[in-house]
């Protein structure tokens, strides 16, 4: 028997390939949806309100279009002292943020939000993550851009990759939420949704 059977559906609100992963180690049947959000900070928005805000939307914007479905959106901003760091998206701005970041303190704010509309469900969770980059040289952070090309992860470095080379120490409650999914918030929500899992 399935572990969904009679249960509602659910779906990824994203099309990242490393969400895609995280969520497949749960065991449960899912649907992929893009949720088509635009991302660009609001004035004066703090990283994890950033966070925290995308994740929702992401997740409402898909719910609205499966509203029977129990919907995950998530998000995740590289927090700098306050300054929210996203995707790099080229070399270049790659290059800018890890030498940015070398030596220093940076907290990768990880926001999950499940929605169903048809029950009206929507809560969120927010995972923080302290990582401290070692003082690593131009030609260090040339060769691992070159290598591994992490131009779509916030912050420039893949730590389940080549990045953790990159990292001084990593301390965080859930080791899943730097990927970009914090998998134990995720149980807790999907359980409070009706989802059951390894209950």
């Amino acid at each position: 028997m399935s572990l969904m059977h009679n249960i509602r559906p659910l779906i990824l609100g994203s099309t990242s390939p490393y969400r895609r992963e995280l969520l497949q180690r749960l065991r449960l049947p899912f649907e992929v949806a893009s949720p088509h959000v635009d991302e660009t900070p609001d004035p004066g928005e703090s990283p994890q309100g950033l966070a925290e805000r995308l994740a929702m939307a992401k997740a409402q914007a898909v719910a609205l279009k499966y509203p029977h479905a129990v919907v995950i959106g998530s998000d995740q901003v590289a927090d700098l002292d306050g300054e929210p760091l996203g995707k790099p998206g080229n070399h270049a701005n790659a290059v800018r943020q890890l030498q940015r970041m070398r030596g220093r303190m940076v907290v990768f704010q990880t926001a999950v939000a499940v929605v169903c509309h048809e029950t009206g469900f929507a809560e969120q969770a927010l995972a923080q993550v302290k990582v401290k980059f070692r003082q690593i040289s131009d030609q260090a952070i040339e060769d691992y851009l070159q290598a591994e090309q992490p131009y779509d992860c916030a912050g420039s470095a893949k730590s389940e990759g080549l990045g953790i080379a990159l990292l001084h120490s990593i301390e965080n409650q859930d080791p899943t939420a730097l990927v970009g999914l914090p998998l134990i918030q995720t149980c807790h929500l999907l359980r409070a949704a009706g989802i059951p899992l390894l209950d």
